[in-house]
């Protein structure tokens, strides 16, 4: 099972709080080496220039900060992602200064910076699937010009079955309503 490319969205009975109610993009995916991905939908509402106050940051001092997962949250990385029509999605992580403000100058490109990312041991994603914890997704060129907060984890998994769209408006504990 290859997953690279691919969305994750959580079930909606997930409770980790890492991760409940996320949108993952798997940047990385070797079923004998692990994988690697970013939480697309938890915008921490600030941007770079309130975080990195070096002038090299100036030209991205405006870009959106997000959780990009539970590893390595003390390390900021920027990504740019973008649709062709042949390939689908594109990105690049971990890009430099440099990249990341070529990357915000072109059309259709959207660059982000993320705290911290999300990563798999050997074996642990492939079992997170076997026992139904995300949902594939393929990704579509709406996406990216979707919201991306909780948002986006609603439309994409309302989008999956009529039963998840139900679930995804759902309150917390439905026996409080």
């Amino acid at each position: 099972m290859q997953l690279r490319g691919k969305l994750l969205l959580a079930e909606p009975g997930m409770r980790d709080p890492s991760f409940r109610r996320t949108v993952l993009l798997i940047c990385g995916h070797e079923p004998g080496d692990g994988a690697s991905g970013l939480i697309l939908n938890r915008p921490l509402g600030k941007v770079v220039g309130e975080l990195l106050k070096d002038e090299a940051f100036e030209p991205l001092k405006n870009i959106e900060v997000y959780e990009g997962g539970p590893v390595l949250r003390d390390q900021l990385m920027f990504c740019s992602m973008w649709w062709t029509p042949k390939r689908g999605l594109h990105w690049a992580m971990r890009i430099s200064i440099e990249e990341a403000t070529e990357h915000a100058r072109r059309p259709g490109r959207i660059v982000r910076a993320y705290l911290g990312h999300a990563g798999w041991s050997p074996g642990q994603l492939e079992g997170e699937m076997r026992q139904q914890t995300w949902i594939s997704a393929e990704p579509t060129r709406g996406f990216l010009g979707a919201g991306q907060d909780i948002a986006l984890w609603q439309s994409l998994l309302g989008n999956v079955s009529p039963l998840y769209r139900i679930l995804v408006e759902a309150p917390d504990d439905p026996y409080l309503n």
